[in-house]
């Protein structure tokens, strides 16, 4: 672990702070993305590959609790260690709650935010390390072939476009769970403008036509939030 360089999101709403603690991090060999508030943040998040998140709980914009919480509804696995100037046992808790790896709390010495870093990495990567990327899912009795974007019912074999392949690896991934819009949109098309949701609408009809021959497998709306892909209804 010590020679890989790992992708570390970094989000402080103290520009000055920030910068030193990215300039250290990117001295201990990681790679560093500062963000001064939760929402650029969130946009970062969603636009890369990170394997920690450090995230700052007072933020303007969006808040680091909002933050951990958007980000843990997409990625159940990646560490992520709260720094803050909040001591209340309140706040840790509810840091906890939302999927905190560790928390800890300004002031602090450097080589100890290294140390929880190291050790919150190593917990990560010891329940991933045998885990691969699943690239065959089955829904109902469907058979959804990522590599080759297929979607097979029975004998019916359809040839899936790269964006209804992404958008349902995606769906795949949060199976059974509520998949935020805002965040598929993030991170299948880049930003969550007017047009780009109209046009995720549009893949979503197409994938529910798709699958459509099974009514165990439902891609269904949550009001307000987002969608989910249910099976075994």
């Amino acid at each position: 672990m010590e020679n890989e360089k790992l992708h570390v999101l970094l989000a402080e709403d103290d520009r000055n702070l920030g910068n030193i603690l990215k300039s250290y991090l990117e001295a201990k060999n990681y790679e560093t993305t500062l963000c001064v508030n939760g929402h650029e943040a969130l946009q970062a998040y969603a636009k890369s590959s990170y394997d920690i998140c450090l995230i700052d709980v007072m933020m303007p914009v969006m808040d680091g609790f909002s933050l951990a919480k958007e980000i843990r509804t997409d990625n159940k696995q990646i560490p992520i260690l709260f720094l803050t100037a909040k001591s209340l046992q309140e706040d840790k808790i509810k840091g906890f709650e939302l999927g905190a790896d560790d928390y800890i709390t300004k002031p602090f010495a450097m080589d100890e935010l290294l140390a929880r870093m190291r050790a919150v990495l190593r917990r990560s990567m010891k329940e991933t390390s045998q885990a691969e990327e699943i690239s065959v899912f089955e829904l109902g009795n469907y058979i959804f072939d990522v590599t080759r974007q297929t979607l097979t019912f029975e004998n019916d074999v359809q040839k899936l476009t790269s964006k209804e392949t992404e958008l349902l690896k995606l769906f795949c991934e949060n199976m059974n769970q509520i998949l935020d819009r805002k965040i598929a949109l993030l991170k299948i098309w880049g930003d969550d403008s007017y047009f780009n949701a109209r046009s995720m609408d549009v893949y979503i009809a197409k994938l529910r036509k798709f699958l459509k021959n099974d009514p165990t497998v439902q891609l269904v709306n949550v009001h307000g939030t987002g969608f989910k892909l249910v099976t075994n209804i």
